[in-house]
């Protein structure tokens, strides 16, 4: 636990003073979000905010995921620990890196073309696909000493469902999927000040439990395993909360400066980062179906985006006044800050009753 917290703690510390700093050196840049006014007061005066503060929270967590791994180099026993990262690590950090990578040419080419014109959706999504493809393959096709893989080969809710075994193959599928899947959730999310960053928060704080709950249920832990019949056939669950546990916390520094009136937006590079990273904690806490309800929100806006294009090309009509959700409930008469505080109480609420199946689970099985 102590390697997560003070993961947490370094996150949160370089993302609240690295922020302004960021936001100093793209207004120098003149690197400001190109905005498209659609008639939503949201938009007012926000034009010329500078964009790409992921870039910030992507550094801190990868810096405080060194330091936090750092605390695990010497062992109560005197032993040292493995220092060079895991599997785990790579995949997850590795996601939450290049997914952002992608979002940063997206922003790149919407600051310098001046207009919110940067990559197509088809580019995107490439290069997703590729992203996920390899880091797919990394997480299916290699394996720790006792056989122990980042992904698993079935579909999994609370755990792995036995039935539901898609082989190799099909599983990089699955893994290519929730990855585009959460990382488009979370960019269709950023549209208000601060709604994407703290709905986040929450998200990574559930797996930084789950995580953390897993390690010290783990099925590797030879002592616990021995004096009990449940446990959880996970790789690495302590990687995986300490990773959860940094994002969060370098979340919770940039939303001090992204809430509204946001000085810094985090941009693609941001949401695209924050999903895939999200989406990597779910098949790697094999909670991929459970992540639905941990990230509802994102769940919900993306399905209601989804609803509304299939309905204007079908029909011809609308179902809601405009998507994302959000801004549908800025034509409403919605303040912002009502539209956000309220969106992060569902964020929440999902989070919630997430971690209670998860736990219900577990307590069903062992009580």
């Amino acid at each position: 636990m102590r390697a997560a917290i003070v993961a947490a703690a370094v996150a949160f510390i370089i993302s609240l003073f690295g922020t302004p700093v960021a936001v100093r050196v793209f207004t120098a840049l003149k690197a400001g979000q190109p905005i498209r006014s659609l008639g939503l007061a949201s938009n007012e005066g926000k034009r010329g905010t500078p964009a790409m503060g992921g870039v910030v929270f992507i550094v801190a967590t990868v810096v405080a995921y060194v330091a936090g791994h750092l605390t695990l180099t010497t062992l109560p026993d005197g032993q040292i620990a493995q220092v060079k990262p895991t599997m785990t690590a790579l995949v997850l950090l590795g996601l939450f890196v290049f997914c952002g990578a992608v979002g940063f040419v997206d922003d790149y080419l919407k600051v310098r073309r001046r207009n919110s014109d940067g990559l197509s959706a088809k580019g995107k999504l490439l290069g997703q696909a590729i992203i996920g493809t390899g880091f797919g393959i990394a997480a299916l096709y290699v394996a720790s000493a006792n056989g122990q893989t980042v992904a698993s080969e079935h579909i999994s809710f609370i755990r792995d469902i036995s039935w539901l075994n898609v082989g190799k193959v099909g599983s990089v599928i699955v893994f290519v999927f929730v990855i585009t899947a959460m990382s488009n959730g979370v960019n269709l999310t950023d549209g208000l000040d601060g709604l994407a960053t703290g709905a986040s928060t929450l998200v990574l704080g559930a797996y930084a439990l789950i995580g953390y709950w897993q390690y010290r249920h783990w099925c590797a832990d030879e002592t616990y395993a021995r004096a009990n019949d449940y446990c959880y056939q996970v790789r690495d669950p302590l990687e995986i909360a300490m990773i959860a546990a940094a994002a969060a916390g370098a979340c919770v520094g940039f939303l001090w400066w992204n809430t509204s009136p946001a000085r810094i937006f985090m941009g693609d590079v941001g949401a695209l980062g924050l999903g895939a990273l999200i989406g990597g904690l779910a098949v790697a806490t094999r909670t991929t179906l459970l992540s639905i309800l941990i990230g509802g929100l994102f769940f919900i806006i993306t399905v209601t985006w989804v609803i509304q294009i299939v309905s204007y090309r079908t029909t011809g009509r609308r179902v809601f006044r405009m998507v994302p959700l959000h801004h549908h409930f800025e034509l409403a008469g919605w303040s912002e800050a009502n539209i956000v505080v309220r969106f992060w109480i569902v964020a929440g609420v999902c989070a919630a009753v997430g971690l209670g199946l998860f736990y219900s689970d577990f307590l069903a099985v062992v009580g």
